[in-house]
């Protein structure tokens, strides 16, 4: 009988139940708000679904990402299942395959038509430069400011390359969740500030159709792009490079199969590794401290004057090329492949149903994404990694 006992007490007391802190319990309900938005209101849920879900995970049992040992005997312990998806994001090996998915992805034909929206994508950096000088005043040290302020650009990938690469690891949970987060909130936090910094009759403005782009310009385009950004910044190869490739295997017209897998098979199975990883660093004593809120709050600082830095570049131009350019444009800018440019679709069709600026939109957008990657790699520059 008290053999029994004696086992029933140890099931017992194997449960998460007696492990838990309060801390856990607070993940979790973070972790299970996350779910909701993505499940119940579609709130980038490609993403949001295996971050919250590896957040779950790590609450309830945090050995899923413990690190691997060997104990006094000699004997080698295996880590936890989420600490191998892990060192793919630290060694920057998902961000990068991540980028040639979204270049396979992307028609890049708007920014080629309309070179001047390269100047949006770069306005729309201000952010991570703001964002880079405030956490220099807030006591972080270069690197792990220039970590920080990538999540302006709207750029999960980005934000966790670049956090490798300057050994940033340490912070790689909070940074991720809060851009990928700040990615899926897009139609939430951007609306507000377009609204504020535009007038109605700007936000009407119909943009002229672009015109058509040649097959030659399309697949010329990655190459000259890889040339010359790699030579002005080669740490920016991993990214820039990886995302023209994909770009290229999509405008060749010669690798369909490539194409298909990098935009379909290998992307999607890249974002369950990426994302539930990501969310597995999110254990409590991890996330809620003072450091994580400081990182949230200056990624929603860098974020939202990223929108703005776009939007008023946006007025400068609509006012130079006398209402030609809509301004709503330039919140584009930012790096959320294509969700930023949706909402800059939104919110112009919410003034008048009859305006489309999507595939305007999509110029910065792409810019953006180009521009997120060289303000990574000029960080990396400056600190000589």
């Amino acid at each position: 009988m008290a053999n029994i006992l004696g086992i029933l007490s140890n099931l017992v007391h194997q449960t998460a139940f007696f492990n838990l802190t309060v801390g856990n319990y607070i993940m979790i309900v973070v972790a299970l708000v996350f779910l909701y938005l993505a499940i119940k209101h579609g709130f980038e849920p490609l993403l949001l679904v295996p971050i919250a879900f590896g957040m779950l995970l790590v609450n309830i049992y945090p050995d899923i990402i413990a690190k691997g040992y060997t104990d006094a005997a000699g004997i080698e312990h295996a880590g936890g299942l989420l600490r191998y998806f892990y060192q793919l994001d630290e060694w920057s090996i998902l961000p990068s395959l991540i980028f040639m998915g979204v270049g396979a992805m992307t028609d890049f034909g708007p920014l080629i038509a309309n070179p001047i929206s390269f100047l949006l994508g770069a306005a729309a950096q201000v952010g991570i430069y703001s964002a880079y000088f405030l956490a220099i005043l807030l006591g972080f040290n270069g690197k792990s400011a220039a970590a920080i302020s990538i999540i302006g650009g709207a750029d999960g990938p980005t934000s966790i390359f670049l956090c490798g690469k300057l050994g940033q690891t340490s912070l790689m949970g909070p940074i991720a969740v809060a851009a990928y987060s700040y990615m899926s909130l897009v139609p939430i936090i951007q609306p507000p500030v377009m609204k504020l910094l535009t007038t109605k009759e700007e936000r009407r403005i119909k943009m002229e159709q672009l015109r058509p782009v040649s097959k030659l310009e399309k697949i010329l385009f990655p190459i000259v792009i890889t040339i010359v950004v790699c030579l002005l910044l080669p740490t920016t190869a991993p990214l820039v490079g990886m995302l023209m490739l994909g770009n290229l295997f999509r405008e060749s017209g010669v690798v369909k199969q490539l194409t298909e897998t990098a935009s379909n098979a290998l992307m999607y199975i890249v974002v369950i590794l990426l994302g539930t990883s990501v969310g597995a660093t999110t254990s409590a004593e991890a996330f809620l401290n003072i450091t994580t809120i400081k990182i949230v709050v200056l990624g929603l600082v860098a974020f939202i004057v990223g929108t703005a830095g776009g939007i008023l570049l946006g007025k400068v131009m609509c006012k130079l090329t006398n209402g030609r350019i809509n301004p709503l444009i330039g919140s584009a800018g930012v790096s959320a492949v294509p969700m930023a440019a949706r909402v800059s679709q939104k919110v112009g069709s919410e003034e008048d149903p009859t305006n489309f600026l999507l595939m305007h939109a999509m110029g910065p957008n792409v810019a953006g994404v180009i521009g997120t990657a060289v303000a990574a790699g000029t960080f990396m520059a400056i600190f000589g990694v």
